[in-house]
């Protein structure tokens, strides 16, 4: 149990040491993941869209 604590208490003071350049990390990660996220919902947009609007035509076309 003592080594465990020795262990715990030696992983958090590292983590403690490196926390702003993990940050940085994690911050940059999170912009890149948004980034992609807002690309694939342009793209899904754009495409939901174009679909709407092939279906609307084909149904209009029919009506006439």
């Amino acid at each position: 149990m003592k080594k465990l604590l020795v262990i715990l208490a030696i992983g958090s003071f590292a983590a403690c040491n490196s926390a702003s350049s993990t940050e940085t990390k994690v911050d940059s990660a999170t912009q890149s993941v948004n980034a992609i996220a807002d690309s694939a919902k342009t793209v899904i947009d754009s495409t939901a869209s174009a679909a709407k609007d092939s279906l609307k035509a084909k149904v209009d076309s029919v009506k006439k």
